[in-house]
C-alpha cells in the first residue's frame, strides 16, 4: 500500500501565512498615511469644532440620552428627554421617579418600554456597583444595561475626553465605501479606524466622519461634487472627479451638530 507523504509542516505554514497576507492586503486601509493626514486635516478645517446634539447636563444625562437615542432621532431624543432631566438628572432621582414615571416621558421614543426598564435598571447598577458615578472605562461602560460598545464609546469621549471611535451606520458607511477601514462588523471598522486615523486628529475623527456621511456621503445618494476629499477619495462609487479646494474650506454650518 503506497502512504500518502505527509504535507509538510514548513509549506503549510507558508500556504496559511500567504493566505492570511492576502486577506490583510485586502482588508488593508486604501490609503497612505500622507493622505489620511490630509483628508483629516480637511475635514478639521471644515468643521473645527463639532459638537454633540444630545441635550445633557452631565455624565447620566448623556449616558441615558446616548442610550435612548438607538433606532430614534437626536432631536425626538431631546424632545422627550428635556423634562426627564429636569426632574431626574441623577441615577437615584431616576429611580425614585420609577419606570412609569420615565415611560411617560419617554413614549414618544421608539422602543420605549424596553428603553424605560434599561433606563432604570443602569440607574440601579450606577448606584450598586460604581457609587452613583458614570464609569470612564470601556468595559465598565459596556456593564450597564441597555450601553452597548458604541454608547460607551461616545460617553468617554463626550463627557470625559477620552480619544475613542464610535462606530454608528455612518462611520460604518464611509470607512467600508471609502474603503478607509473596511471591515464586515462595527468592531472590524473601529479597529481599523484607529490603525490609521493621525493621533491629532482622533478626537474629533467620530463626529467629522458622521458629518461627512450625513450631509455629504450620504447612503442613497453621496454628493461627490460638494465633497471636500473628492479628489482623494478611492470608493469605487465615486461620482465624478474634482481637483483639490483650491480656497479655504468654509467652516462648519449652523446646525452640523452630531451625537
Amino acid at each position: 500500500m503506497a502512504i500518502s507523504k505527509p504535507k509538510s509542516s514548513t509549506a503549510s505554514s507558508q500556504k496559511s501565512n500567504a493566505t492570511g497576507s492576502r486577506a490583510r492586503r485586502h482588508i488593508r486601509s486604501r490609503y497612505s498615511k500622507a493622505e489620511m493626514e490630509e483628508i483629516f486635516r480637511r475635514f478639521s478645517v471644515q468643521r473645527p469644532e463639532p459638537k454633540g446634539e444630545l441635550e445633557h447636563s452631565n455624565p447620566f444625562t448623556l449616558v441615558v440620552a446616548v442610550a435612548l437615542s438607538a433606532q430614534a432621532t437626536d432631536a425626538g431624543v431631546n424632545k422627550a428627554t428635556r423634562e426627564l432631566f429636569r426632574i431626574a438628572d441623577t441615577p437615584e432621582k431616576m429611580l425614585a421617579l420609577g419606570e412609569e414615571g420615565v415611560t411617560q416621558h419617554i413614549k414618544t421614543i421608539g422602543l420605549y418600554r424596553n428603553k424605560a426598564k434599561n433606563v432604570i435598571a443602569l440607574s440601579q447598577k450606577l448606584i450598586d456597583d460604581f457609587g452613583g458615578e458614570v464609569p470612564k472605562t470601556l468595559d465598565e461602560l459596556v456593564t450597564l444595561p441597555g450601553v452597548g460598545r458604541k454608547t460607551a464609546n461616545v460617553v468617554m469621549s463626550m463627557a470625559f475626553g477620552i480619544p475613542t471611535l464610535a462606530v454608528d451606520t455612518h462611520v460604518f458607511r464611509i470607512g467600508n465605501r471609502l474603503l478607509m477601514a473596511p471591515g464586515k462588523t462595527p468592531d472590524e471598522v473601529e479597529e481599523r479606524f484607529l490603525k490609521v486615523i493621525p493621533d491629532q486628529y482622533l478626537y474629533h475623527a467620530h463626529h467629522w466622519l458622521i458629518l461627512h456621511g450625513r450631509y455629504t456621503c450620504k447612503a442613497r445618494k453621496p454628493e461627490c461634487e460638494h465633497c471636500v476629499i473628492a479628489d482623494l477619495c478611492k470608493s469605487p462609487e465615486k461620482t465624478c472627479d474634482v481637483p483639490a479646494p483650491l480656497v479655504e474650506l468654509p467652516p462648519q454650518r449652523i446646525g452640523d451638530t452630531v451625537a
